[in-house]
């Protein structure tokens, strides 16, 4: 993709690269799209690198990313929504979800708070993107209905490898033998 500078449509939430801190973006500030992979973008911004949601991609004029999950009627956080919900979360750098690359370990429901705690891991121990796939978890398993917190549990135990990734996701990355 080739860089472009957007005016902000409105205000509009983002997560600084590499440490996932949130930030706030007025309306009407400049920034560079760098980066449109996975349904998220990174910009720059006052000399800034930031991630922004592709549900937020109104903001920066482009389409946003739909997260419409219908209410279950029984009130209940219904896991197959949070799964929908993770594999709509894409590996900045390979444009595959987490899900597909086996980096979600776990997921369990408490229902009485009303918690989704989820483990999960990376690519690599040392990948700097890591706060800010977390914050990616975060706020899209926060869409869900009756979410009311999310935790997600970064772990190293078992190592990923590439034989965790989905077939199709093996395919599509060139390393399925």
């Amino acid at each position: 993709m080739q860089q472009k500078m957007v005016v902000t449509e409105r205000e509009c939430k983002a997560r600084r690269v590499p440490t996932g801190e949130a930030q706030v973006i007025p309306e009407g500030e400049f920034v560079n799209i760098t980066q449109d992979l996975g349904g998220n973008y990174t910009v720059t911004w006052r000399g800034n690198m930031l991630r922004i949601d592709g549900t937020d991609g109104d903001a920066i004029g482009r389409k946003p990313q739909k997260m419409d999950f219908p209410a279950p009627e029984d009130g209940r956080i219904h896991e197959d929504q949070v799964m929908q919900a993770l594999e709509t979360v894409y590996d900045p750098e390979i444009p595959i979800n987490l899900v597909s690359l086996g980096l979600i370990y776990k997921v369990a429901v408490n229902q009485d708070t009303r918690t989704v705690h989820i483990d999960m891991t990376l690519t690599a121990p040392g990948c700097g993107m890591g706060p800010v796939l977390v914050g990616d978890v975060e706020y899209r398993v926060g869409m869900v209905p009756n979410v009311n917190k999310v935790e997600v549990e970064l772990v190293f135990d078992p190592p990923w490898s590439r034989e965790m990734m989905s077939e199709e996701a093996q395919l599509e990355a060139g390393v399925f033998f």
